[in-house]
């Protein structure tokens, strides 16, 4: 007797619906599983043989053969144990259930409880757009579930709940909104606890109001790291579109804290300097998400920038600019998006003292240059701002006068993104790091005093083009903050300011 059910499959941020066909015929006993799948889904053969039997119910001991359609797309994980159960189930003449508007997803342990799986979030959005009313999930999966409009989600906990349920015996209470959990993180930490470093912090606000990248260089214990870690607390809120897009990610990656349907804030990702390539872009036979699209929509922190590997660091030069990153295998290409806030922090030279007002540099001039030459110019053009993170005085950090804190920044931050906003409805730019080329000029108007003091700049520090757009970019948002209309000259030489670090001006100091 052939039956079957209906799952979900994941490849990238994209779902398909996967078709699994149960044949139970006489023959010497065996159970096969084909459509191409991994090690994970060939193993569901004996956590589903011991699941039926520990659970109560008779494991059919004939020839079965289950398929996994369409046979020429990969299937990877164990979320097809629960859909396997039920087609065997139905093939056996154990159930006789209409479940042709049904989904099934999940994994189940040797006693027949359901684990909860990765990728729910895509997998259900697909589900109701292929036309199906019913999706059937671990219950610890549910809060992420019924986010999706249009489909009703069923909590599973185990097996023999399911069957009756679908039996009419004993029906299982569709999961609510009210399943959320919300996610208890840690508080942010807040500006108001920095002392000094006025410009870095003023540079930071910058960098938020307009998604910039953004790169600090200073003395070690100036205060890098510590600023890095509290810009989420400027950053703009997410809209709903970012919300779903963010958790997506993190659901195909398996990184959603338990209990929760959405992740609500800004992803923070700070991976350590010894990340290989493929962990920073993402990999594997079926690529999963890297560190950069774990930080879509949020901040992506490189501490110790020279320390990364070379070609950790040439990975980023084009998914910053493109917001996204290509993997391509043997079976596929997939892409993944990272529009990220790059802040990375690094010392000026090996010994982290060149340029301290009251410290040597113990460094020669070579090594200062080897040191900064590991950073390159590409990748360096790609940074919007360059800050200088100086020592803070004795005067500054043994003060009682409250700095500003991160509300009031953020509400500064907030009135910037309304008004980019507006600008940019009814098109793919979210912010005024990703103006587009045809509309820069548009959009960046320069006075004819603020072209003058531009190529004054630009002939000066030798900027690239890249450098100048970026200069543009970020003079926008100086006047976005100011509430104002017209880039001024002001918030042109301000903007030039920030890219004085450029590696000539170092290399005229050594």
């Amino acid at each position: 007797m052939v039956s079957r059910s209906f799952s979900m499959g994941l490849y990238g941020m994209d779902a398909f619906v996967v078709t699994v066909e149960a044949d139970v015929s006489v023959g010497l006993p065996g159970f096969d599983v084909v459509g191409l799948p991994d090690a994970a889904v060939r193993e569901s053969r004996d956590r589903v043989r011991s699941a039926m039997k520990n659970c109560g119910f008779a494991f059919p001991v004939h020839k079965i053969t289950v398929n996994l359609a369409p046979a020429d797309k990969r299937k990877e994980g164990p979320i097809y144990d629960l859909p396997l159960f039920i087609a065997l189930m139905q093939a056996s003449g154990q159930l006789g259930a209409d479940l042709e508007d049904s989904v099934f997803i999940g994994e189940l342990s040797l006693n027949g409880e359901a684990r909860p799986v990765r990728g729910i979030l895509p997998m259900a959005i697909q589900a109701q757009k292929s036309g199906f009313h019913k999706l059937y999930i671990p219950a610890s999966n549910a809060p992420e579930g019924v986010v999706v409009e249009g489909i009703t989600v069923y909590p599973v906990k185990d097996l023999p709940s399911l069957i009756r349920h679908l039996t009419g015996q004993e029906k299982i209470l569709p999961a609510g909104k009210n399943t959320d959990t919300p996610f208890a993180s840690a508080p942010l930490p807040d500006f108001s606890e920095v002392r000094g470093q006025f410009e870095a912090k003023r540079a930071l606000e910058i960098a938020a109001a307009g998604g910039h990248n953004i790169l600090l260089i200073g003395s070690p214990g100036a205060g890098k790291s510590m600023l890095a870690k509290r810009l989420p607390s400027i950053l703009p809120d997410m809209t709903f579109e970012e919300t779903i897009e963010t958790t997506k990610i993190h659901s195909i990656a398996g990184t959603m804290p338990d209990g929760t349907s959405l992740i609500r804030t800004r992803p923070f990702r700070s991976p350590h300097h010894t990340v290989s390539p493929a962990g920073l872009s993402g990999g594997g036979s079926i690529p999963r998400p890297g560190e950069m699209s774990l930080a879509h929509n949020g901040v992506l922190f490189l501490d110790e920038l020279p320390e990364f590997s070379r070609s950790a660091m040439e990975v980023l030069r084009q998914p910053i600019e493109d917001g996204k990153v290509t993997i391509s295998r043997v079976n596929g290409t997939i892409s993944y998006p990272c529009t990220v806030m790059l802040v990375a922090a690094m010392n000026p030279c090996p010994c982290g003292y060149f340029g301290h007002p009251t410290k040597p540099c113990t460094c020669t001039s070579n090594a200062v240059s080897r040191y900064l030459s590991r950073v390159s110019g590409p990748l360096l053009d790609r940074l919007d701002l360059h800050i200088e993170v100086p020592p803070v005085e004795f005067d500054e950090i043994s003060s009682d006068e409250k700095a500003e804190s991160s509300s009031v920044i953020k509400a500064r931050v907030n009135a910037a993104r309304k008004i980019q906003n507006e600008r940019f409805k009814g098109t793919s730019i979210a912010c005024n790091a990703r103006i587009t080329p045809d509309i820069l000029h548009e959009i960046c108007h320069l006075s004819e005093l603020g072209r003058a003091l531009l190529k004054q700049a630009f002939e000066k520090l030798g900027l690239s083009a890249r450098a100048y757009d970026r200069i543009l970019k970020v003079s926008r948002t100086i006047a976005d903050l100011d509430q104002s209309e017209e880039i001024e000259p002001r918030h042109i030489a301000e903007a030039i300011q920030y890219r004085s670090l450029d590696r000539k001006y170092w290399m005229k100091e050594l």
